[in-house]
């Protein structure tokens, strides 16, 4: 923005109506214009810390939301208040500076102002809010409408039916569209699921892909599974990201153990489906029959030395496993999944070279400092072992200070790490994909980093990793967890069913059509670029 200031001062124009107002009419914000403006028009009076926003009303609104407020009238004379927005420049993006205010005064206030302010009718310059009653008729709600505008704004049953009341009142529902029904609205996804003991689960998936109007095709679909602090989760991720995860299984008192992931393969027919498994490498330990924790032979591909860190960063080919033999090799158990399913999970690699680079640092050195002021949230415990997350790691890719605490072959580790992030494990695999990871473990072999398994992976296996990672990435499932935590909020203690048919219903869209203003709830079929951005 502009640092020269607006032609017209912003406490000459009304926050509610826009218009140029005289001294004589203005008056002060109070809180009674405040409450009656949220009654009337459903929105707060916000901006008021802002210089860019009017901090005044004129007369006219004042005396209109009083007599609306004491029943003397029905009806404001408009129905969409102005919404103001920080100017971008004062040449041809600002309200205050476009509106021609010489010679104004309250006998030729028609003549003069007025006529600007009707081109410009209740818009601050910003077309997707500019609305002009006297030219467009209003469009009432169909039902489908309706449905689709509670689930972009993410309503829960109740607000839903209040939404539909206040439209009601203001006679912008099309004949025959009702909300009452709202309070069960997941009644057509309830018989897709079962509850049995504490899982609910899906009990017919093609099923349920038709209610989204696509056919179904398991080998375009992946398994997740995986439990937050809540509950434990199993989604079906579409292999592209073309269509939203859809819930398969859900329960907040099984826990993460071989038993519970075998029970929920069963009852979800996995031998039937055969979908490929993406996850943290946790789960698929357990999946596969291994041994948890930190083991001698780790990685379920090869017979790798976890132990021989002689051999680490040199010896790069290892005795491929030809089976998972229960008591062989720290397998414990039969295997529950063909390990040709498995997906490599490239968040959680990622996450695994970020905690290898940051234990590698001194910590009395000036980079390990500025990690502890960049993050106090996290406990030095944290910090010390180097447990971040995707947007911890993309606040320090975009820190430009970050790099120039480093001593060389940190800096030398970094550079590299962001090359690998970028040209591999994100959506683009860069043809010289190979050498950047050749540079990478160079690098951390010199820095002295540990070789973890995720890091043997990059090291023995990178042949094994799909062409794009990001289209199989298990991001867009670790994503769910925070998708489903405000239904899990919602129905409080009534996990059940409902819950994931209510989910289910949410996701769903009975139009096509495009608007200007965006939602920031995802549909089924539309893709949300923010879940696969690189870290």
């Amino acid at each position: 923005m502009a640092t020269r200031r607006c032609v017209n001062s912003p406490n000459c124009f009304c926050y509610i109506c826009g218009s140029y107002t005289v001294k004589k009419q203005q008056r002060n914000i109070s809180n009674f214009v405040q409450k009656v403006y949220f009654a009337y028009f459903g929105m707060k009076l916000r901006d008021q810390d802002k210089s860019w926003a009017p901090h005044i009303v004129c007369s006219v609104c004042v005396e209109e939301l009083r007599q609306w407020f004491q029943g003397k009238k029905k009806s404001f004379r408009f129905g969409v208040p102005m919404v103001w927005r920080e100017p971008k420049n004062h040449s041809d993006d600002c309200y205050f500076c476009s509106c021609s205010v010489q010679g104004f005064n309250l006998k030729n206030r028609k003549d003069n102002i007025l006529d600007d302010l009707d081109q410009m009718s209740h818009s601050s310059s910003d077309n997707d809010d500019s609305y002009d009653p006297g030219t467009n008729d209003p469009e009432l709600f169909s039902q489908s409408d309706l449905n689709d505008l509670v689930r972009d704004l993410g309503l829960p049953k109740d607000s839903a039916e209040v939404l539909g009341s206040r439209l009601k009142e203001r006679h912008v529902l099309a004949s025959g569209v009702s909300f009452s029904w709202y309070r069960l609205r997941e009644k057509e996804f309830v018989p897709f699921f079962t509850q049995e003991g504490e899982l609910v689960f899906c009990n017919n998936v093609p099923g349920i892909m038709e209610m989204f109007n696509i056919a179904y095709d398991p080998e375009e679909w992946g398994l997740f599974i995986d439990s937050s602090k809540r509950s434990l989760k199993a989604v079906l991720l579409h292999n592209g990201n073309q269509y939203a995860s859809v819930p398969v299984g859900h329960s907040v008192h099984l826990k993460e153990c071989y038993e519970n992931l075998g029970f929920v393969l069963n009852k979800l027919s996995y031998s039937d489906h055969k979908w490929t498994i993406c996850g943290d490498l946790k789960v698929i330990s357990m999946l596969l029959g291994q041994q948890s924790g930190y083991t001698k032979f780790p990685c379920f591909l090869c017979e790798w030395g976890s132990r021989d860190r002689k051999q680490h960063y040199v010896k790069q080919t290892w005795p491929i496993r030809k089976a998972l033999i229960p008591g062989v090799k720290n397998v414990e158990r039969q295997s529950l999944v063909d390990p040709k399913k498995i997906l490599l999970p490239p968040l959680h690699i990622k996450l695994g070279l970020m905690k290898q680079f940051v234990k590698a640092f001194h910590k009395e050195g000036e980079c390990f400092k500025y990690l502890c002021e960049q993050f106090p949230g996290l406990s030095d415990a944290k910090l010390k072992e180097g447990v971040f997350v995707g947007p911890d790691i993309r606040k320090l890719l975009k820190d430009e200070i970050f790099v120039t605490k480093m001593e060389m072959e940190e800096k030398n580790a970094w550079n590299s790490f962001k090359l690998v992030v970028t040209g591999f494990l994100g959506n683009k695999k860069d043809p010289n994909y190979k050498t950047l990871v050749a540079e990478l473990l160079q690098n951390y072999k010199i820095l002295g980093c540990n070789m973890s398994v995720k890091v043997h992976f990059l090291h023995s296996h990178l042949d094994y990793f799909p062409e794009n990672l990001g289209a199989v990435s298990e991001e867009q499932g670790e994503r769910f967890h925070q998708d489903l935590k405000e239904m899990e909020r919602r129905y409080q203690g009534r996990w059940n069913v409902n819950m994931m048919a209510d989910y289910c219903w949410m996701l769903k869209r009975e139009n096509s059509q495009e608007h200007s203003r965006k939602s920031t709830k995802r549909s089924f079929d539309g893709k949300r670029k923010l879940f696969y951005k690189d870290l």
